[in-house]
Parts: structure tokens; C-alpha cells; sequence
């Protein structure tokens, strides 16, 4: 596990943030809706929201007030410094929550930026459809995914987890040049988090297909700044939410990144050159 921090004149002089926070947005309405109506075998989530519209659900503001008074219980050097976030409802309001408990802390930072390159992977017409759902209206797209693997499938009118990668390759350019030597959190959904690692350490198919489903809601990954590269630290914590408030699918804690790297490869802080269904990440 990488303890140290790395000083903010020396991640600025390598030209990449000192600290990069990635948390995923506390549960979503959509999120609950679909885990019911997947138990239950149904085809309909009931969420009548665009998907950039679907807000937290009551446990997901819960959640984000956990996690905003985890970061404001940080030491000084571990403070974000700038707040980005997906323009997602669900991932903004949970920008804003952290934002809320760090100013109650004494520790006022600007209001969250909003990126578009953070959105959620788009689902196109899967967007808001249980599994059942979608083998019932697109059988021909559940044999084509299968086929090309989660990687590549890219929905009808939605993103494959390549097309995510691209975007997160520029607001990693971006944030090089302009964040180089600040601590940095990022408020956005679980492909893009999944989607980071890919990027920041060079992981394969396999190795990403293996992360799919494994980020839970209002979970912490970090990398932070090692000899010019941006070196996964943690990944998946959750030991900052309250008992109950973290679903038994995902175990409390998450893992220290030396015990759950599928590559155990260093990042590189500039880039080199959740799978599809609901759309609810």
C-alpha cells in the first residue's frame, strides 16, 4: 500500500495532481428501483427520470453526508483542494454534500465544476432495463454483447467502455495541465471509476472485466502522485459509511491497492496516446 503523500511542489514540477480521488455517487433512485425489480424478475424499473436527472435516494444522501464527513475528518494534507464532478444529478449532489460537510469543518472550498467527460456511460436504448428486460425486446444486442465482450459492445445508441476511456483520457490531459500539484476529487459513477484504472494503469480486457460490479456507491479510489505517475493507493473504501448503509453485495472497508490490483502496474498521470444495462452507475 503507498503511504506516503507526495508534496504539492513535487507533483507539479512531474505535471500531475498530488492526490486524484475518484468517488462514485451514493445510491441513486435508479440504483434501488433496479436491484428491486432484478430480484423481483421484473421488466420495469418504474424510474421516469432522465437518466441525468435520477437523483439520490434517501439512503443515497445518507451515504454522501457520510462521505463528505469522512473527507472533512482528513489531516490537512489530505483535503481536496478542487471538487470536479459528473453534470449527473446524482453525482453533482453528492459533490455538493462533501463540499457541505468540509465548509461546516471550516474548510470552504469553491462549489463543485461540472465536466461532461465524467457523465455515466451511456446505455442508449438499454438505458433503465432489467436484464429480463432486455433479453425479452433485444435478444439479437444480448448475443452481440456476449460476442464482443463489455469492452468493446457498444449499445445502440449509447458508449462502449472504450468510447468512456476517450473522454477520460482528455479530462486527464486537462487535469494534468491545470490541477498539477493539487489534491483532487472527483464526484462521478462507477464506469468512469473502473474506466480510470484502465487508463491510469494500462489494464487489460480481463483485468477490467474482472472490476465489473465491484464499485459501490459512495466508495473511495485514490491515486496519488509517485515519480511522475499516478500510483493507485486504495480502492473500493467504504469503511467511512454507517453500519447499514453500504449493501451486503459490496464489503465493507474496500481493499488497500496492493492487496486488489489486477496488475499491479504504476499509473501514468499522463495518458498514453460498469458495464453496459441500466444505466443507473
Amino acid at each position: 500500500m503507498i503511504v506516503h503523500i507526495a508534496t504539492a511542489d513535487g507533483a507539479a514540477a512531474w505535471g500531475v495532481p498530488a492526490e486524484l480521488v475518484v468517488v462514485r455517487h451514493g445510491q441513486s433512485i435508479g440504483n434501488a428501483a433496479l436491484a428491486a425489480a432484478e430480484a423481483a424478475g421484473a421488466f420495469d424499473t418504474g424510474v421516469t427520470e432522465r437518466n441525468p436527472d435520477v437523483p439520490l435516494s434517501p439512503l443515497g444522501r445518507e451515504q454522501a453526508g457520510d462521505l463528505g464527513r469522512w473527507f472533512a475528518s482528513l489531516p490537512p494534507e489530505r483535503l481536496p483542494q478542487v471538487v470536479l464532478s459528473s453534470p449527473y444529478a446524482r453525482a453533482h449532489d453528492t459533490a455538493r454534500a462533501v463540499r457541505d460537510e468540509l465548509a461546516r469543518a471550516g474548510h470552504p472550498l469553491p462549489p463543485p465544476r461540472l465536466d461532461e467527460r465524467l457523465r455515466d456511460r451511456e446505455t442508449g436504448v438499454l438505458n433503465g432495463l432489467t436484464s429480463a428486460a432486455r433479453q425479452a425486446r433485444f435478444p439479437d444486442e444480448v448475443r452481440r454483447r456476449a460476442h464482443l465482450g463489455e469492452l468493446y459492445y457498444r449499445p445502440p445508441g449509447g458508449e462502449s467502455l472504450t468510447d468512456v476511456a476517450l473522454r477520460l483520457r482528455s479530462f486527464l490531459r486537462d487535469a494534468c495541465r491545470e490541477q498539477a500539484g493539487r489534491r483532487v476529487l472527483v464526484a462521478a459513477h462507477d464506469a468512469v471509476v473502473i474506466m480510470f484504472r484502465f487508463v491510469l494503469e494500462g489494464l487489460t480486457e480481463a483485468e477490467l472485466v474482472a472490476l465489473s460490479g465491484s464499485v459501490a456507491n459512495a466508495s473511495v479510489t485514490r491515486w496519488v502522485a509517485d515519480a511522475g505517475r499516478l500510483r493507485l493507493a486504495e480502492y473500493n473504501l467504504t469503511g467511512h459509511l454507517r453500519s447499514g448503509r453500504i449493501p451486503e453485495e459490496h464489503p465493507r472497508g474496500g481493499r488497500p491497492a496492493s492487496e486488489h490490483p489486477p496488475s499491479g502496474r504504476p499509473a501514468s498521470g499522463r495518458p498514453a496516446s460498469g458495464r453496459p444495462g441500466a444505466g443507473t452507475g
